[in-house]
């Protein structure tokens, strides 16, 4: 680590200490704002395309409730159990639809930090079962998540600094405290329930975060989420509150298992130190 006029060197990437310092200018908000606008009309222009091209039911017909479905994000349950009957009886006929349709819905919600993924994670369950859908979540969660770091790191440094600043500086001090452990620090803050993902994600390669620990503490980390999602979603119709599904048993679990990704981390530092005190 080298202090350089008021900056520190993490990972080759510039970070400013004092974070006000490196506040964007106006032109470069404004590009910022452009282009991140561009991939989103183009993003949801996509799924648009998709959502009235989709193909017909062969040897069947329609029903007047089906056709009139319109494809959007659930935002409840009724509404999930809607869209995942459809789509339960849609890819009996059209797989490989339902499949790019899921997978691109899912990266958008993923991509641009759009609230409500356990929804996609309960319909993947209802869609393809627990030990499809799992791997498949979890490899979706981490690809989404990396588009957005990708993002970031292209338009969304004068963003994040102009609009997070003060949220930025502590998560800096943090990374820069387990920088010998980075990868554990990173599950950890995954495996914790309460941990604000979205904002992991964009500001991860503005501190200068590896893209390829980024990439697998995400896949790692929010193993066990998607799992207890995907394994709900498998039984739907079972399930009347998200509240059914995120218990307070589940979260001490979950939080424990957060902490115990931390203990490597904590046993390599102290290695760490207890090696330098011991060199001449």
């Amino acid at each position: 680590m080298h202090a350089l006029h008021g900056h520190e060197l993490i990972y080759g990437f510039l970070v400013t200490e004092p974070m006000e310092s490196q506040q964007g200018s106006s032109s470069k908000i404004l590009v910022a704002f452009l282009a991140l606008g561009s991939v989103f009309l183009s993003a949801t222009g996509w799924l648009y395309w998709l959502s009235i091209n989709r193909p017909a039911m062969t040897g069947k017909v329609e029903s007047e409730n089906n056709r009139s479905i319109e494809l959007s994000f659930p935002t409840n349950l009724d509404e999930l159990s809607v869209m995942a009957s459809y789509l339960q009886q849609y890819k009996k006929d059209h797989m490989s639809y339902v499949l790019v349709l899921f997978c691109s819905a899912y990266l958008y919600k993923q991509t641009f930090a759009i609230p409500g993924s356990v929804f996609m994670n309960l319909l993947g369950g209802a869609l393809f079962g627990v030990w499809k859908a799992f791997p498949l979540c979890c490899f979706l969660t981490a690809v989404g998540a990396t588009c957005c770091y990708l993002l970031s790191y292209a338009f969304g440094r004068a963003l994040v600094l102009k609009y997070f600043n003060n949220r930025v500086a502590p998560l800096q001090n943090k990374i820069q405290e387990n920088l010998q452990s980075l990868f554990f620090f990173l599950l950890f803050l995954r495996l914790f329930p309460m941990s604000p993902n979205w904002f992991l994600n964009i500001t991860s390669p503005i501190l200068g975060v590896p893209i390829v620990q980024f990439f697998f503490s995400v896949l790692i980390g929010l193993m066990p989420y998607n799992f207890m999602c995907i394994q709900t979603g498998s039984v739907l119709s079972e399930i009347t509150s998200l509240n059914d599904m995120l218990t307070f048993d589940v979260l001490l679990k979950m939080i424990g298992v957060a902490f115990a990704a931390l203990l490597p981390g904590i046993l390599f530092r102290k290695y760490g130190k207890d090696k330098v005190k011991k060199e001449p």
